[in-house]
């Protein structure tokens, strides 16, 4: 017989749905809130990979863990039988469902020109097919699933403040911070609750050896970390941040976005936003996350 959790642990969330659906999106925005993410991961694997989460004191951390029809030998419908025994360990499992239209689902294949999981896997399915034929695999996940979002209507970046939002609030965490970058040529974010200018800085994009990259990587942090201007920036936006941001905690908000703007929104506003996403986090914030609008 397993022995429980000696020490409670937040839920272990289940992340499930039709390919498409936004998955790989949430997975990403779980990753960022800090949870220790596996994705495609067998269910009935989950009793024995929670095990060695226990065993590894992982649990410590919250977990979020990917499961749907790219595991093509595993049954789907023993999901509840698998959920039963993290129960006897102790531990809740919570399954997040991700369900999107077929008009939807097209669209978005259409537009990145990805092929579904089920044609990948050799059955000679049209891609309406393959969806008809995963909805039909999938459904004992959906008819188990404790929430079912329809991202038919979000884009990525509603999708990410929704499970924000909603999962620092069920935390109870007074408020979460999402720190966005963004194109100004695409226009500023309608739902930014702050947003602060950065094309007044020195470009990387003038720059031959940097412009392939993004103000993620070390090359375009090293070039900005070395400007007058940008430490001034930083300083100031901090010690703005740092005065007002703690005021909101007492509102019937959630979540608040602070959105960093450049010309191509590809390096110094990416810069910024992981650079202040930093800060915040030393700064004892617990719920913080970034998007990068014309990266992700």
């Amino acid at each position: 017989m397993s022995t429980p959790n000696a020490h409670p642990a937040s839920p272990v969330i289940i992340v499930s749905g039709l390919s498409g659906s936004g998955k790989s999106v949430a997975l990403k925005t779980f990753e960022d809130l800090d949870y220790y993410c596996i994705d495609n991961l067998p269910v009935e694997l989950l009793p024995a990979f929670v095990r060695s989460l226990i065993r590894d004191d992982v649990l410590s951390q919250k977990v979020a863990v990917g499961i749907d029809v790219r595991s093509r030998h595993s049954d789907l419908g023993r999901l509840a039988q698998w959920r039963a025994a993290l129960a006897e360990l102790g531990l809740e499992a919570r399954l997040l469902f991700f369900d999107a239209s077929d008009e939807a689902l097209l669209r978005r294949y259409a537009d990145t020109r990805r092929r579904h999981p089920l044609s990948q896997q050799g059955q000679g399915l049209s891609l309406s097919e393959a969806i008809v034929r995963e909805r039909q695999m999938i459904e004992p996940l959906r008819a188990e699933a404790d929430t079912i979002i329809d991202t038919s209507a979000l884009n990525v970046h509603q999708l990410r403040r929704r499970i924000i939002s909603e999962f620092a609030a069920e935390r109870g965490a007074a408020l979460s911070l999402l720190f966005e970058s963004f194109a100004y040529k695409r226009g500023v974010p309608a739902d930014a609750d702050f947003v602060f200018d950065a094309r007044v800085l020195p470009n990387p994009h003038w720059k031959p050896e940097l412009r392939p990259f993004s103000g993620r990587d070390p090359a375009v942090r090293e070039f900005l970390d070395a400007q007058a201007d940008v430490a001034e920036y930083v300083a100031q936006v901090s010690a703005f941040l740092d005065t007002w941001l703690p005021r909101l905690r007492g509102e019937t908000r959630s979540y608040v976005t602070i959105a960093f703007g450049c010309t191509g929104g590809k390096h110094r506003s990416v810069y910024l936003a992981e650079t202040l996403a930093r800060h915040a986090r030393a700064q004892g914030w617990e719920e913080v996350a970034t998007y990068h609008r014309e990266l992700d």
